[in-house]
């Protein structure tokens, strides 16, 4: 919690050095709201996706080292990954719908949906700006 708040009064502090334009305000604004604890609905906890659910298993997790979220159990078997953010642990399950629809559910674990709602969206922005991009495997040097 220490380090959201300085981070934003860090930004802040730089946004008032710069002249602080309207956009800059904007920007400023929305960051304010995704990095605040809040009252999160269960709908902005999941969403669904034209992809399989195995594509989503690896995109999500994906997405969970890319915003440096501690992962701390997974299980491809049963699409599910548990990790940390914020202090707190939140569970991301991957529903398989049909081979080429799936949906993603990522609740706190301890079922208190007051959290910063930028966990989830930036998780969810991760799996749209690159699900059309392939799987690969990772290569061995």
């Amino acid at each position: 919690m220490e380090r959201i708040k300085r981070i934003i009064l860090i930004l802040l502090i730089t946004l008032c050095f710069t002249g602080g334009q309207l956009a800059a305000d904007c920007d400023e604004m929305t960051m304010l709201q995704l990095t605040t604890p809040q009252s999160v609905s269960y709908d902005d906890c999941t969403k669904d996706y034209n992809i399989s659910a195995e594509k989503l298993f690896y995109l999500t997790l994906a997405s969970i080292s890319a915003n440096k979220f501690d992962v701390k159990e997974m299980q491809s078997k049963t699409g599910y990954i548990l990790f940390r953010a914020a202090n707190r642990d939140f569970l991301a399950t991957v529903v398989y719908y049909s081979l080429s629809k799936s949906m993603l559910k990522i609740t706190p674990a301890n079922n208190n949906y007051y959290f910063p709602p930028g966990i989830v969206t930036n998780i969810f922005k991760y799996i749209d700006l690159n699900m059309e991009k392939p799987i690969e495997p990772i290569k061995k040097s």
